[in-house]
């Protein structure tokens, strides 16, 4: 009786490879038609994100004083949050405010990464 049930589940794993080779061509060949697909005009990105803006004396102290589009904002943020180590280790999408970030996050000592986007254009002229 072992003998049968060995050889159903190698009958079994030969159909499931051949099943899984099948629809892994297909897959690929998918994937070469959408990228021709997406070899036309390059986007272009919208002109009021690389507009300059200043920000005040609460955001300058972590990215610096120069007005600078608000994608180098955002940039030099999570450069500064991955420098010091400030996204925490369990929950990654918290952000654990230090001494300089915290009047830019109204004084709050965790904040969500997208309430943190919210936070910071309040600081930004």
């Amino acid at each position: 009786m072992a003998a049968k049930k060995g050889g159903k589940k190698a009958a079994k794993k030969g159909g499931a490879k051949k099943g899984g080779a099948k629809k892994s061509a297909a897959k690929k060949g998918g994937a070469k038609k959408a990228a021709k697909k997406k070899g036309g005009a390059k986007r272009t990105p919208n002109p009021a994100f690389m507009r300059p803006m200043q920000p005040d004396a609460a955001l300058s102290a972590v990215v610096g004083g120069n007005p600078m589009p608000r994608t180098e904002i955002t940039k030099k943020l999570w450069g500064y949050i991955k420098r010091n180590g400030l996204q925490d280790a369990k929950e990654r999408r918290m952000i654990n405010a230090d001494d300089k970030l915290k009047p830019v996050f109204g004084g709050k000592g965790k904040v969500s990464m997208f309430e943190m986007t919210k936070l910071v254009n309040k600081h930004i002229k």
